[in-house]
């Protein structure tokens, strides 16, 4: 069966043309699949993306399967997961652009700076720095022209994937970042470094995992080619943040033949959180996401079971 999802274009852009690396970096906690996950040793597979959170639970011990619709964004994740350096992608393009906005328009906003405050561990100071120094009104009035429905990345974003950003993204992402400084330390925060600063932390390890076995596809006709219980659980970062209600239904179809009964399967969203609140996004060191969905299998459809932080 076809792929019908915007990702098999390769690009986040509504522009033709070929493929390109999306992420150089990806910005996923795999912390909390190593908290809902069964055991290691089990067999996982997740969305190649950049490799690090394949790399990451090779590295716990997981048999890991990493699939990715995008033939150049595989490559670049073959290459990184036999030790290749970080190259920049569409998303840290973008990032770069804002970072250099905010430096030249805001003195707290620099490098110099903001690697003081990335070096803080103490929660309540990394939130009081925050209010105090960083989110004041000239950073609201940049992200409310790069982050507002017809602002800069509205206008950069495919359609499909536009939609999925909340109509206030501004003020969303700024809380997203305080309630993260607010829980987790700066300093062990690689993925608070990446988006602020397009930098690691100081001594962290190079990612390296040669033993991932990587599958060009969809992550849809990937499960559903796979034998009836494959996996014990699945990562399957944002892959239904684009695509329409009839791929999540496939896709959720494609889970349940994958996936063992009381397997596990998580799921990221950039979108705003329903009644049941964020879940694991409060967890989730990596800022960016509204939603993060871990739920273990039921025998049947309707009795899948939330597992909660």
């Amino acid at each position: 069966m076809n792929a019908a999802t915007p990702w098999a274009r390769g690009r986040l852009s509504g522009l033709g043309g070929t493929p390109r690396i999306l992420f150089g970096q990806m910005y996923e906690d795999w912390g909390v699949e190593r908290r809902v996950f069964p055991a290691p040793g089990t067999r996982v597979l997740c969305i190649a993306s950049a490799g690090d959170t394949a790399a990451a639970l090779a590295g716990l011990g997981y048999d890991v399967t990493a699939v990715d619709i995008n033939r150049t964004q595989l490559a670049y994740a073959r290459a990184r997961l036999a030790g290749a350096p970080v190259v920049e992608g569409t998303a840290e393009q973008g990032m770069r652009l804002g970072r250099a906005a905010a430096g030249l328009l805001l003195p707290e906003w620099r490098p110099p700076r903001l690697r003081a405050f990335l070096g803080l561990r103490d929660t309540e100071e990394q939130r009081r720095h925050w209010r105090q120094h960083l989110d004041g009104p000239g950073l609201r009035r940049l992200m409310r022209v790069a982050l507002r429905p017809g602002g800069v990345l509205a206008a950069a974003l495919r359609p499909s994937f536009a939609g999925v950003v909340p109509a206030r993204f501004d003020e969303v992402l700024r809380l997203r970042i305080e309630r993260t400084v607010a829980r987790h330390p700066n300093a062990t925060n690689p993925w608070l470094w990446r988006l602020l600063l397009g930098a690691e932390p100081p001594g962290g390890p190079p990612l390296s995992a040669p033993g991932v076995r990587l599958v060009h596809g969809d992550a849809a006709d990937v499960l559903e080619r796979a034998a009836r219980g494959s996996f014990d659980a699945v990562t399957l970062s944002n892959v239904l943040d684009g695509p329409d209600r009839a791929y999540a239904r496939r896709l959720r179809a494609a889970v349940r033949h994958a996936v063992r009964e009381d397997g596990v399967v998580v799921l990221r969203s950039a979108r705003e959180p329903g009644p049941a609140g964020p879940g694991w996004a409060a967890e989730d060191r990596s800022v960016l996401w509204g939603v993060v969905r871990a739920v273990r299998l039921g025998a049947a459809p309707g009795t899948d079971r939330r597992i909660t932080p």
